[in-house]
């Protein structure tokens, strides 16, 4: 099990609030959440009880992990906050992102809808300006994240985005995958504690 002084200690987790998502990703969702826990790494996420996020946030609570949730004020009953875990209440959207991604040490992209696209572009696009290094991981089930990588490969194609954009993310199609490729890629990202700071 990774030590609490492990540089990445806490993961923000970007998912879909559908209750009405397939059951497969569901339990990929909870398996997530408990593999999280296990290696004693912190969830962040949304800070909602539905969909994926609820699915990942209860799995990891309940197997003894720490979680935060950060959720905008507008979206407490929409997204029914998860009140059995540590939150933080914001005002708006932006805010909600900025502290997640102030929060977290990497990043977990599970299936999702417009808004996780929105999180994900905007998480890359920070990645691809140089500002930040952290790592992004896929969870790609049934190629759920194929049209949106053929997308970035389409603008690489059209010389718009640098070929090295290409390599900004790992993918996995297991869920029991994630977490080993999240360190993995950490490692690579933050090869020593000197190079980079602690988390804010």
């Amino acid at each position: 099990m990774p030590r609490r002084n492990q540089r990445l200690e806490s993961a923000c987790v970007f998912c879909g609030s559908s209750d009405e998502a397939d059951p497969a990703f569901l339990a990929a969702a909870r398996a997530v959440g408990k593999a999280l826990a296990d290696s004693r790494i912190r969830l962040v996420y949304g800070g909602g009880g539905v969909g994926l996020m609820g699915a990942v946030a209860r799995s990891a609570h309940e197997a003894g992990g720490e979680v935060l949730g950060i959720i905008p004020t507008f979206l407490v009953g929409a997204e029914r906050a998860l009140e059995t875990v540590e939150h933080i209440i914001v005002d708006n959207m932006h805010e909600r992102k900025m502290l997640m991604f102030q929060r977290s040490d990497g990043f977990v992209i599970l299936p999702g809808g417009i808004g996780t696209l929105e999180e994900v572009v905007e998480l890359l696009s920070w990645l691809r300006l140089g500002l930040h290094a952290k790592p992004v991981v896929f969870y790609n089930p049934r190629n759920f994240w194929d049209p949106l990588f053929k997308l970035f490969q389409h603008t690489v194609d059209e010389r718009l985005t640098p070929p090295e954009f290409m390599d900004a993310w790992v993918s996995v199609d297991r869920p029991q995958d994630v977490v080993a490729a999240l360190l993995d890629r950490g490692r690579e990202r933050y090869p020593s504690e000197a190079a980079v700071g602690r988390r804010g």
